[in-house]
């Protein structure tokens, strides 16, 4: 038998290793690379307005103009509302604890920097891997969906595409209507107008070309420089704010005109539950709830931003708590007018909102809100590459994955080698996995990242109370343990296939961590340093 000694032998190095994982980055360490200047420094150019406009880009897209419709047609019904309700809820918690984070690590890593700094390299580690999930995931998705609103747009001009090279390999398109449309978000309207989809011409996709293009030209733009970015974003969220508020008018007017329509298509708001989880009901809400959760994740991006933020300390909590309130509204007047004047089955398609507008009869605000929706997703995927893009450098900056990812352009002052390769890998993914999949996994990326970020709030209030906080969160731990739980709970309610989807991910993380980033960590190897150190000052005393 082995003696307590060598247990005590063996258990020593598991127990440092144990201890090295869970290594923190030193908050002074990541305040001095916040504030780094020079050729090799991401360039500071955005100001308050910037922030809020970033976070509104990112949200006023697809939850809006794709998932509105999909996620009534398939889980809520009318009830959608209550689904962004619960949602939104959902995001003032982690929204708040984002703020405190953002204000007081001002620097591009978004949570993969705050989990680094209170829980340790290996959460780090996860949450910046589920970062690209949330973030290369999202652009493809929203890439998928601006491809619908761009067929729609150019066939309305007698342009039409060939139809295998607008949709996923795997997905089935039919011909209804005089138009090619995705089986999966018509089926529905089918089956209502008591239509065999087997009587209807049928072909298979084969590369969707037009989702290809839009992440080939964000990228683009992301290179040439993060000023150019931002104003870019600002002009266009303008114009689809815009045409948001102008649906919500023409459709507001025709519900009060069509009030008896408008109830019957709300009866009932609630539809009972068709005899599985998720389908109708309360928990029809819930999984509503988490599947548009996706479109939320515009306040998340504001804070991958910071370094490049003018006043973070300031500006970050104004950018990220602003954009969330007023999307948020916006979100629960579109669905409720949309259901209302729409009938729900009706809506599992690639572009609802156009679909409601041309219900109203005003045949005009139907190509704007096409070129609405046409702009505003494209402001989406650019905000979510730049994320992407900004976690790569940040975890690339701690040796986690190569040096290229976090080079910087001598002359555009950008990442520019990751933001193309980031560009390049998401494309390809848009145009060859489907929509529906696509969104399923961003939202539960989107959702850990959040309960990875309440935790952290709290976890750091406890070590370093005495930290100087710019913006706190208020009512803690009674906010980070919210955050914790309806962001777990909503994670609950996704698809079982989502969740394997997830820890494949994951794994496939895990094994690149242990056989590149651990190797190559900066904390990983002062504190080998630090090791080596000890004996020789121990000498010395």
């Amino acid at each position: 038998m082995r003696g307590r000694g060598g247990w005590e032998a063996i258990d020593a190095p598991l127990k440092e290793n144990m201890a090295n994982l869970l290594a923190n980055k030193p908050l002074d360490t990541i305040l001095s690379e916040a504030h780094e200047e020079g050729g090799h420094a991401l360039k500071r150019a955005l100001g308050p307005i910037n922030l809020v406009t970033l976070g509104i880009g990112a949200i006023i897209g697809a939850g809006i103009f794709v998932l509105t419709g999909s996620a009534a047609a398939q889980y809520a019904g009318p009830a959608i509302v209550l689904s962004f309700v619960l949602a939104g809820v959902a995001c003032v918690f982690a929204g708040l604890c984002y703020a405190e984070f953002a204000s007081l690590i001002p620097i591009a890593g978004s949570a993969y920097t705050y989990g680094y700094a209170t829980l340790g390299e290996i959460f780090a580690w996860i949450i910046g891997w589920d970062l690209i999930l949330e973030y290369a995931f999202g652009a493809a998705t929203v890439a998928s969906g601006w491809s619908g609103y761009v067929l729609s747009f150019l066939q309305d001009f007698g342009i039409r595409i060939p139809a295998r090279l607008t949709a996923a390999p795997s997905e089935s398109l039919v011909f209804y209507n005089g138009h090619w449309e995705h089986y999966d978000r018509i089926k529905d309207t089918l089956t209502a107008a008591h239509i065999d989809w087997h009587t209807l011409p049928q072909m298979t996709g084969l590369f969707n070309l037009v989702a290809f293009i839009a992440i080939v030209l964000v990228t683009t733009i992301l290179v040439i420089g993060i000023k150019e970015s931002a104003n870019f974003n600002s002009a266009i969220v303008i114009v689809k704010v815009s045409i948001v508020l102008m649906f919500i008018g023409i459709a507001g007017a025709f519900a009060l005109k069509h009030s008896t329509q408008v109830v019957a298509h709300w009866t009932p708001f609630i539809p009972p539950n068709a005899g599985e989880f998720g389908r109708y009901g309360w928990s029809g809400i819930a999984r509503g709830a988490s599947v548009i959760f996706f479109a939320y994740i515009g306040f998340d991006a504001v804070s991958t931003a910071a370094q490049e933020s003018k006043n973070p300390q300031r500006d970050m909590p104004f950018g990220i708590l602003g954009s969330l309130v007023i999307c948020t509204v916006l979100y629960i007047l579109v669905s409720g007018l949309l259901t209302g004047i729409v009938p729900y089955t009706s809506l599992n398609v690639s572009d609802p909102v156009a679909v409601g507008i041309d219900a109203t009869g005003v045949t005009w605000a139907s190509f704007l809100v096409k070129v609405g929706a046409i702009l505003g997703l494209a402001t989406v995927m650019l905000v979510m590459l730049l994320g992407q893009s900004r976690v790569f450098f940040s975890m690339s900056r701690d040796g986690l994955l190569p040096e290229w990812c976090s080079a910087v352009h001598a002359r555009f002052r950008t990442p520019w080698i990751s933001t193309i390769f980031v560009g390049v890998f998401v494309a390809f993914f848009a145009a060859f996995v489907p929509i529906d999949i696509l969104g399923e996994l961003v939202s539960i990326g989107t959702l850990l990242a959040f309960v990875i970020v309440s935790a952290g709030t709290w976890i750091l209030r406890r070590r370093r109370p005495d930290l100087p906080r710019p913006f706190k969160t208020p009512w803690v731990p009674f906010v980070p343990i919210m955050g914790v739980l309806v962001s777990a709970g909503l994670m609950a309610s996704l698809p079982a296939a989502t969740w394997i989807r997830l820890i494949v991910w994951l794994i496939i993380g895990m094994v690149i961590y242990f056989t590149y980033g651990q190797k190559h960590s900066k904390v990983q190897a002062n504190l080998a340093n630090d090791a080596e150190a000890a004996p020789a000052r121990s000498m010395a005393d």
